[in-house]
């Protein structure tokens, strides 16, 4: 797969790219409880970084995406069927906007490494993460992003857009279907029926 600009290419993150996984953490891979992308799952591993490391490992298909740039691993993103994240089927807030759709898969969450911040990295992330779920039946990709331009604070850490920012959605083609707070838009992008393909 290839991300929006020729320097940037996305791979689906197979058992034989963990250690680009964990690169693609940056200052947060020295840290075995940070998210490492499980703020909408449960598990029983000793760490949330053991669990996906299990994960990467065990899946069937892939459950994220790493990209690089000029080879090098610059970021991650987590796209799952939405069923599979009882944290979004959970959420009250979120269940007034969402439908009952089995395969709809949703993109959770954006790691990428300081240095590769607003250089289009996680716009190729969202692109890639689409085509993976289309490539494997998804009826629909959805996310939860930031409407920054809604936010209250000055400045926006990059910790606080984990979900991704509502233009990165809009550029991906995405299209708002509701709200669970002034700044925090659900966006969907229909997909049609597609058959699933091998990898």
């Amino acid at each position: 797969m290839t991300g929006a600009r020729a320097r940037i290419r996305v791979e689906t993150a197979t058992p034989d790219r963990w250690s680009d996984v964990v690169a693609a953490f940056g200052l947060r891979a020295s840290r075995p409880d940070s998210c490492w992308c499980q703020r909408f799952r449960t598990h029983d591993q000793p760490s949330n970084r053991d669990e996906l490391h299990r994960e990467v490992q065990a899946a069937d298909i892939p459950v994220g995406l790493v990209a690089y740039v000029d080879d090098r691993p610059a970021g991650w993103s987590r796209v799952v069927p939405r069923a599979t994240l009882p944290g979004v089927m959970g959420n009250r807030a979120l269940r007034r906007v969402l439908d009952d759709d089995r395969t709809v898969w949703w993109v959770t969450c954006f790691a990428v490494r300081t240095e590769h911040r607003g250089g289009g990295v996680g716009t190729a992330l969202l692109v890639a993460a689409v085509e993976h779920a289309r490539r494997h039946g998804a009826s629909a990709v959805e996310g939860h992003p930031v409407d920054v331009d809604r936010l209250q604070a000055a400045k926006v850490s990059g910790s606080a857009l984990f979900t991704g920012t509502l233009a990165m959605f809009e550029a991906a083609g995405f299209h708002e279907i509701g709200r669970t707070y002034p700044s925090r838009p659900v966006m969907r992008l229909d997909l049609g029926t597609r058959r699933p393909v091998d990898e």
